[in-house]
């Protein structure tokens, strides 16, 4: 069955199917550029899919097949932005996005057609694996607009990237193609636009059908991998890798394996 939701008159949607979990920014008009009401229903909707034990994986993409997300709705700077106040409040609700996704619970994936820019590119790679289309474009065009950009989403830019190509793509503002994403590690897959969507499914049908627990301790480890060693909870990935060998799904991997079938896990 598949369930679907609207949020922030209707510029965010919501879509569950099986254990696919989809946020979809729809402002097509403006290529899908995002406003502070769309921001907070966007973190609603990750929190509900985080909760729901059915959704085993999450499609993040864009409305209309022009932009996946194409930054901030500079419409909006003036109402929004303009204060030191209100800079710091829009500040906190991006990072309360990008932090989330960032720290997913589940596999999260960014599919990507037309413009990945400014606040596309922080969604992007918050997601821990990008497909996009060949005609893709990306920037983080923050010197041209004279915005600060912090730690934290720089970090998790050069984390995907590397320092040298994150200093390229912040210094310069410029856009490149879904050629070079490809080349710097920023986009795992870059497909014409007709087989994006095949694309996305091979992925969430792979990732959909495997152990949640699995999955789930891996994405924990990784995440520990990346941080700093001293902040590194070592014990919790431990039991988390011992949730896993005391699971029923551990039992059913093994079944399933000598009866030469494709096994059924339950997350349990």
């Amino acid at each position: 069955m598949t369930t679907h939701t609207r949020h922030a008159d209707g510029k965010i949607l919501a879509e569950k199917a099986g254990p696919v979990g989809r946020l979809i920014f729809n402002n097509p008009e403006k290529r899908n550029a995002v406003s502070y009401e769309m921001w907070e229903a966007a973190a609603a909707v990750l929190q509900d899919f985080a909760a729901d034990p059915a959704v085993r994986v999450v499609v993040v993409t864009g409305a209309g097949g022009k932009a996946f997300v194409s930054g901030a709705d500079i419409s909006k700077f003036e109402n929004e932005r303009a204060e030191m106040e209100e800079v710091r409040r829009y500040g906190t609700m991006t990072e309360q996005v990008y932090a989330g996704l960032h720290a997913f619970p589940k596999p999260t994936i960014a599919a990507i057609r037309g413009f990945c820019i400014g606040g596309g590119l922080g969604l992007a790679v918050a997601c821990d694996i990008r497909l996009c289309t060949t005609a893709s474009r990306f920037a983080l065009p923050a010197a041209r607009l004279g915005l600060g950009y912090g730690f934290a989403p720089l970090r998790r830019l050069a984390d995907v990237v590397g320092l040298p190509s994150a200093k390229e793509i912040v210094f310069t503002g410029r856009q490149f193609s879904a050629e070079e994403a490809r080349a710097m590690g920023l986009a795992h897959r870059a497909v014409p636009d007709e087989d994006l969507d095949g694309l996305v499914e091979e992925y969430v049908a792979q990732i959909g059908a495997n152990a949640p627990l699995t999955v789930g301790a891996a994405k924990y480890i990784l995440g520990e991998v990346a941080k700093d060693e001293a902040a590194r909870d070592l014990d919790e990935a431990k039991r988390r890798v011992e949730a896993c060998f005391s699971s029923e799904d551990y039992r059913e991997g093994r079944r399933a394996f000598m009866e030469k079938r494709a096994p059924r896990f339950t997350g349990r």
